[in-house]
């Protein structure tokens, strides 16, 4: 076998051929989403919890955009896609579970790091199952439209959920119900609930809502900016309570895929019955007497 020579023109320019920019867009969104939850972790150790709650926000806005941006501008890679994993795990995984810690859970000293440790570790199941089940080829068709268990970004915006209170003038919980509320997020994230995801809707808007859909927006940022820690705290309870419609709605689903298949198996299951009389042996037929290929 040829060994190719690493100084050969040819291997170079294939080696160090140019990237296009609609390849890098998606991942530098990624990179600031990392920078965003890192400093996360440093405001929380310098105790400034509303800046660094801000900037987990900040980085699952930015989680929601790099994926439809790569998809808009064809800029999707495997590169990108392992990065925007590691991403997540540290801005929505390991950084609300040490923000937790230092603002609270350090109080049960052992029993709170614990706390901390598997949300963070759920966080980093939950990434690896999506991964591992994207090319699932049993997957029904329906499930498209559906999340297997609560989703990381919105995980780690319901974890902080007794920060939103706090910042409200709500007094601190026991440090006890803010590592079981920690733990009950972390078992949603990993659990086999069927969460609805809304992927599969359809983002065209009618031209005559296109002016009252721009006029929501702008209200809707105008609210979370004026308002944050009440709209977080609202959005992170009714996302609670919208758990139990999701799994309900997968059922639904599964039933009408399953009444639609049973006539169908029905059918598979009677041709045989009626299609084995021409193919049957004679009665004075036996079994080693018919050509060895039929056996």
């Amino acid at each position: 076998m040829l060994i190719p020579d690493p100084k050969d023109p040819e291997l170079r320019r294939r080696r160090f051929r140019p990237i296009p920019v609609r390849m890098l867009v998606p991942n530098v969104i990624t990179l600031l989403a990392i920078c965003a939850g890192l400093t996360a972790i440093r405001l929380s150790i310098e105790g400034r919890m509303e800046l660094a709650v801000a900037a987990i926000v900040f980085a699952a806005v930015l989680d929601g955009v790099d994926g439809r941006i790569a998809r808009m501008i064809k800029g999707q890679s495997k590169f990108g896609a392992e990065l925007d994993s590691l991403a997540d795990f540290v801005n929505f995984g390991v950084a609300p579970g040490l923000m937790l810690y230092f603002w609270q859970l350090q109080e049960l000293n052992n029993g709170g790091w614990i706390a901390a440790m598997v949300f963070a570790i759920a966080g980093g199941l939950r990434l690896a199952r999506f991964n591992a089940s994207i090319d699932d080829p049993n997957k029904p068709a329906f499930a498209a439209n559906y999340f297997t268990g609560v989703p990381a970004p919105a995980g780690a915006i319901l974890a902080m959920l007794p920060f939103y209170l706090a910042f409200l003038g709500v007094s601190k919980p026991p440090a006890t119900l803010t590592a079981a509320y920690t733990l009950l997020i972390g078992f949603l994230m990993v659990s086999r609930l069927p969460v609805f995801s809304g992927k599969t809707v359809k983002m065209r808007v009618p031209p005559e809502m296109v002016l009252p859909v721009f006029v929501s927006v702008v209200f809707f940022v105008a609210l979370l900016i004026g308002y944050p820690w009440h709209i977080l705290s609202i959005g992170s309870v009714l996302y609670l309570l919208s758990l139990p419609w999701g799994w309900k709605s997968y059922r639904d689903h599964e039933r009408n895929a399953a009444a639609a298949l049973q006539p169908a198996a029905t059918a598979e299951a009677a041709a045989p019955s009626s299609s084995a009389a021409p193919f049957s042996p004679a009665p004075g037929d036996s079994e080693e007497e018919r050509p060895a290929r039929l056996n």
